[in-house]
């Protein structure tokens, strides 16, 4: 992604969101020089509204900034919030639910067009890890950006009932391309292994306050998951 790679606006790029965008940029660069950050939102945004997105869309990043916001604002959890915000934006940037290399090819993603937009090398090297974690979702103790991160991305399993089943029948329409007993199959595997890990949340904000209803939620669409699996 380069600034001569910027598309043209669309109607579905929110003003805001490019704003934020733009002045997490800034503040990362920390009055260092560098190139206009607004063609990189754009992209990026143009990135999120794919077509064959159905829950991984600008609603998702826009949930993920407003968590990562969320968990500043209690917690004070610490870590470098702006290095965790730019990894929010790139961890989806590069999206197709047939293919298993996303987490990585938006890991390159963000290490070209960041070090294009002026971040340093330790910056950049830092969004990448970030982004790559979001494949396990598996911080090390201690990880404050890695932690943040992770909660923020997780916390749609923390909704209210009616809006997690709302994110898992987005889910389904993102795989609709899956016959319904290998996509049951696979995403009750998903959820065990989330149900597995000792904390779903590592921040203690997250832990406080979404870990419960998390576990409720996912326990509950497993249960369904395996009753149909019975019946079919």
């Amino acid at each position: 992604m380069t600034a001569d790679q910027d598309p043209a606006p669309t109607a579905d790029q929110d003003p805001t969101l490019l704003r934020r965008w733009n002045t997490t940029l800034l503040a990362a660069r920390a009055g260092r020089e560098g190139p206009d950050p607004a063609p990189y939102g754009r992209n990026l945004l143009s990135r999120w509204a794919e077509p064959q997105r159905r829950y991984h869309t600008v609603t998702h990043l826009r949930a993920v900034l407003d968590r990562i916001d969320e968990l500043a604002d209690q917690g004070g959890e610490g870590g470098e919030l702006e290095l965790v915000r730019l990894a929010a934006w790139f961890h989806d940037a590069v999206y197709r639910p047939d293919r298993s290399e996303n987490e990585e090819r938006s890991a390159l993603l963000a290490e070209k067009a960041l070090t294009e937009a002026g971040l340093t090398p330790h910056e950049v090297a830092e969004v990448a890890r970030l982004v790559r974690l979001t494949t396990s979702h598996d911080p090390a103790t201690g990880d404050l950006n890695g932690e943040t991160l992770c909660d923020a991305d997780l916390a749609i399993l923390a909704t209210a009932p009616d809006t997690y089943r709302g994110y898992t029948e987005a889910v389904r329409e993102e795989y609709a391309f899956v016959p319904e007993p290998d996509f049951r199959a696979g995403r009750a595997a998903v959820l065990r292994h989330l149900l597995d890990l000792p904390r779903l949340f590592r921040t203690p904000y997250g832990a406080a306050v979404w870990e419960e209803r998390a576990r409720e939620n996912m326990e509950r669409e497993l249960a369904e998951l395996t009753d149909m699996s019975g019946k079919g």
